[in-house]
């Protein structure tokens, strides 16, 4: 079944791997000659741009400055698709999503996670949207010029989006670019579905799961789940274990806790709310779907648990598909 991913860490994973294309990679949940054995549609490509500098993350000598980061990324990304432009291509909205299905092109979508990058100047917004970029995750673990993170501190995640970000999450949603509040603070949370209210734009949180089933303050509560659904954005299921179980020691990720999340989420948003968003390459433990060859178990077991073969394709694709058509330019 083909399925839109809406998070992967897979860039990062090239660059330490210094590899100049995403083929064919060692040790990965994602890579080029994978996602055509999974018959994948589109897979999300983030370019996280981490505010602390520790270069083990890519493997590097040292961190270079955020600016040289993203170019590096970006560098793979488009070496990528010049080099096997037969079998994949870069996508930016939902006419080139068909545009490449129709080819037999698996899509391409250019994410940044981490929206320090952006330095407080709503010209860099532009800039980044110029080169392809399509969706922001306005903050990862720390505080930045668009707001605040989450956080286990209830006076912390309180609060909401700077006036900056309040101002580029609006310029975001009007040039086409889709707003990602996965690592925010709750209070961010609620300013940027006040800006989707007033837009009619939806917005997305690419990789979370339930509060509800996992006390992850990364997760989404049920008025949460509630709130996103009625401004018609989705949440991708995130295969992290710290996200699927209750016990954040446990480090196994279960297809059946997956399962429990997505159901969740359909009694509290309806069908309509749920995509995938595996965070592939960016998760560490114990994984029964171990990479993306192994979602079919996903479908599987979600079609056990009575879900009918349209709610099933619903989740795997359509559903993120429609926020593609209504939030991407």
């Amino acid at each position: 079944m083909r399925y839109i991913d809406m998070h992967c860490d897979t860039l990062g994973s090239a660059l330490a791997q210094k590899t100049e294309t995403f083929l064919e990679l060692d040790h990965t949940m994602v890579d080029g000659l994978r996602l055509q054995q999974a018959e994948a549609g589109a897979q999300f490509f983030a370019m996280f741009l981490p505010q602390r500098n520790d270069p083990d993350w890519f493997g590097l000598e040292e961190m270079p400055p955020v600016e040289a980061l993203m170019r590096k990324m970006y560098d793979i990304f488009c070496h990528t698709m010049e080099q096997y432009g037969d079998r994949f291509a870069a996508a930016h909205n939902a006419e080139e999503l068909k545009q490449n299905q129709n080819a037999g092109k698996i899509s391409a979508f250019l994410t940044i996670e981490n929206g320090a990058l952006i330095d407080g100047k709503m010209d860099k917004i532009r800039e980044i949207y110029d080169l392809g970029v399509r969706l922001v995750t306005l903050t990862w673990n720390d505080d930045n010029c668009l707001g605040h993170c989450h956080s286990k501190k209830s006076e912390e995640m309180s609060r909401g989006l700077t006036g900056f970000g309040k101002e580029a999450v609006c310029y975001m949603q009007e040039l086409g670019i889709l707003v990602d509040v996965s690592h925010l603070s709750d209070g961010g949370f609620w300013d940027v579905a006040e800006a989707s209210r007033r837009s009619g734009v939806p917005f997305v949180a690419s990789h979370s799961n339930c509060r509800a089933l996992a006390p992850a303050t990364r997760n989404l509560t049920d008025e949460m789940i509630r709130e996103l659904a009625e401004c018609g954005g989705v949440a991708g299921l995130n295969l992290e274990p710290t996200f699927l179980n209750v016990d954040e020691t446990d480090r196994v990720s279960r297809i059946e806790r997956i399962c429990d999340h997505a159901m969740h989420l359909i009694d509290r948003g309806g069908i309509e709310c749920v995509g995938l968003g595996t965070d592939f390459d960016g998760i560490s433990g114990e994984f029964e779907i171990s990479d993306c060859t192994k979602l079919p178990l996903l479908f599987d077991a979600l079609r056990k648990r009575g879900l009918s073969e349209d709610a099933v394709e619903q989740i795997a694709y359509q559903n993120t598909a429609r926020v593609i058509q209504d939030g991407m330019r």
